[in-house]
């Protein structure tokens, strides 16, 4: 299994990381992105990745778009040179107007800057979308995005914007444990409706434990709960799941 969206830098995970990382190679977690939500959990993000065998990601969530610096590219070409190896992909970058934490001006800028960076430097994008979705599409077109390497990552929307993301952008979804929930009926129905083929696995730890999990701390090894539940989905085996959610994440990613 690949989880391509986790967060093992987080301080959730100071007290035991290797042993839970132990827990995820013991439930056939192989691979791991752990995602940058700004300029110093990304560099958090890539010392994490060199020690621990990880891929990695940088980016400025949208939270966090009110302190983000007036060159991004710059910042962030500062940051990869210090690296031991380059990230995989850049973000979490995006829109989130639930809970607006940055003026919604900023975050716009903000995801505009990484965007253009991540096409530019020639890697995928991993993009977080919450209560945006109309501007956030906006975006994309106004970018001239189309098509493009990417996922959207805890993809929670319904039918309809599924298969705008799949099929306008050519982008990928990031299933975790929301799949899971007694409320996630509109997911559910989405996630058969676009097909597994464009789907990949994540967990977004240590947030969205899946059901059986739902309540604790979430780690890697928990995907296989969002695994088995897609498999019944599908009709199909939770080893193809795997499989198939591998391929397309290491098509989108590298291998």
């Amino acid at each position: 299994m690949f989880d391509t969206h986790a967060h093992i830098q987080d301080t959730a995970f100071d007290d035991d990381r290797e042993a839970m990382l132990a827990r995820a190679r013991d439930a056939g977690v192989e691979r791991i992105m752990t995602i940058g939500t700004d300029l110093p959990d990304s560099e958090r993000a890539a010392a994490t990745a060199a020690r621990y065998g990880l891929d990695y990601a940088i980016g400025i969530h949208p939270h966090e778009a009110k302190d983000a610096p007036a060159d991004v590219a710059a910042a962030f070409d500062a940051l990869v040179a210090r690296a031991e190896r380059p990230p995989r992909a850049i973000g979490e970058m995006g829109l989130d107007y639930y809970y607006d934490h940055s003026p919604r001006e900023a975050q716009r800028r903000v995801l505009v800057a990484q965007l253009r960076y991540a096409r530019r430097r020639d890697l995928p994008a991993v993009f977080h979308q919450r209560d945006a979705f109309d501007d956030f599409v906006a975006t994309l077109r106004d970018e001239g995005a189309a098509p493009m390497r990417g996922v959207v990552h805890c993809f929670t929307g319904n039918t309809e914007q599924a298969r705008l993301l799949v099929d306008e952008f050519g982008l990928r979804l990031g299933i975790g444990g929301v799949l899971t929930f007694k409320t996630a009926g509109s997911l559910r129905e989405a996630v058969r409706t676009v097909g597994l083929e464009h789907l990949v696995l994540e967990t977004d730890c240590p947030y969205l434990a899946p059901v059986p999990h739902r309540g604790s701390r979430n780690e890697p090894a928990f995907v296989a709960a969002t695994a088995a539940l897609l498999a019944t989905l599908f009709e199909t085996t939770p080893a193809d799941v795997v499989a198939r959610t591998t391929e397309t994440a290491g098509s989108l990613f590298g291998t």
